[in-house]
């Protein structure tokens, strides 16, 4: 219809252009009021004051990572973290009442009650969230998680069962302390968050809370060559953060950033399509992928809707066209004869998967005209990918 979608920072880019504010001093309060935001107009049109949160659990906006793309960087001034395949959480205590954030700013505590009612400080934290297991990593990394798969189980659950919390244990592995007490540490740099951070450790229960080990590397090639390691590890890879970097929302050039693991890849074939969304609602550019099963079917392994440039985007669009076989609404059924490589950060068991795999992360790395769809990789053969 005529919904338009944008993104959240947009919108607080557009307020706070349109009323003459900061960016940075709108994201503050954006999160700490609710729809249709009538006290954030008030003081936009300079009827009241600033709304004033202090005293609730409010969110904060996240500092985000930039994908490194140098060569290396000097381990004298950043320092290096495991980069975990979970979620990113806030935790905000007022030492009466704890909530749960997710990245964008969604309240998950119900989801994770455990998590809250084991937190009483008056604080707020950064971390990651993971479930018990022995999947991702060991001792040597700061201890093991499981599988991002396991978390998944208790994703978007607005109530959650005691068998649930019982099966799926979660708790926060810990990066950052932005606020302790009164004391706002999101101006320091990162050495004194963490020196704080880790003498703020000994008051948290350790079943539900750890700390988020640095990496001990010489320099930048020996972390090279522990990162290495990642993929057998089933770690998602390596964060560097500069040692004199302060806590700031979004994503700043040259402070953090993530270095993640290689990809893997497989051969799949293209089995279904549908419209995108935006400046792509025009294209078929939502592509579902399987591979091979032992007795010659194809089975959904994925879905992908990028990794291509729009030259490759109009070329796929035009191979949808005209090689449809059949159409269910918004979809349409492809003959099965165009390969597609695809990149993908690991691969889980699946019980929603006819295939019983699922893969994490998947984008289009190269359309293989050049490949028969006979010659595309198997679903065995990605079961022995899953880690």
């Amino acid at each position: 219809g005529l919904r338009v979608g944008i993104s959240a920072r947009l919108a607080k880019t557009g307020f706070a252009q349109g009323f003459g504010l900061g960016v940075d001093d709108v994201e503050q309060v954006w999160h700490a009021l609710a729809p249709p935001y009538t006290a954030l107009f008030d003081w936009a049109e300079g009827r009241t004051g600033r709304p004033d949160p202090e005293g609730t659990p409010y969110f904060r906006p996240f500092m985000l990572a930039h994908p490194l793309e140098a060569d290396s960087v000097d381990l004298a001034d950043y320092a290096a973290e495991w980069k975990w395949d979970g979620i990113r959480i806030q935790i905000v205590g007022t030492g009466s009442e704890t909530r749960l954030y997710s990245r964008g700013g969604d309240d998950i505590s119900g989801s994770f009650p455990e998590i809250a009612a084991a937190f009483t400080g008056h604080a707020v934290l950064d971390g990651e969230l993971l479930v018990k297991g022995e999947v991702q990593g060991a001792a040597e990394h700061g201890g093991a998680a499981a599988s991002f798969n396991a978390l998944q189980q208790r994703l978007g659950r607005k109530a959650v069962s005691a068998k649930m919390m019982d099966e799926y244990p979660a708790f926060v592995r810990l990066y950052d302390l932005l606020i302790e007490g009164e004391d706002d540490l999101r101006a320091l740099p990162w050495t004194d968050r963490r020196a704080r951070l880790e003498a703020f450790m000994p008051g948290l229960d350790p079943n539900r809370f750890d700390l988020s080990a640095v990496i001990d590397a010489l320099d930048f090639d020996a972390l090279a060559d522990i990162r290495a390691g990642a993929r057998d590890a089933a770690i998602e890879g390596v964060m560097l953060k500069r040692r004199d970097s302060p806590y700031v929302a979004g994503r700043k050039a040259a402070l953090w950033y993530k270095w993640k693991r290689d990809p893997l890849t497989a051969d799949c074939v293209m089995m279904y399509a549908q419209r995108g969304h935006g400046k792509r609602s025009s294209f078929y550019s939502d592509y579902t992928f399987g591979c091979w099963t032992d007795d010659g079917e194809l089975h959904p392994v994925g879905k992908a809707y990028s990794g291509f440039t729009d030259e490759e985007l109009k070329w796929l669009d035009r191979f949808v066209r005209q090689n449809t076989t059949a159409r269910f609404g918004p979809v349409r059924e492809v003959e099965k004869t165009l390969v597609l490589e695809v990149a993908f950060d690991s691969i889980h068991d699946s019980k929603r998967h006819k295939s019983g795999v699922a893969m994490r992360f998947p984008r289009i790395a190269r359309i293989r005209k050049d490949k028969p769809a006979a010659e595309a990789d198997t679903v065995e053969g990605l079961k022995k990918l899953i880690s």
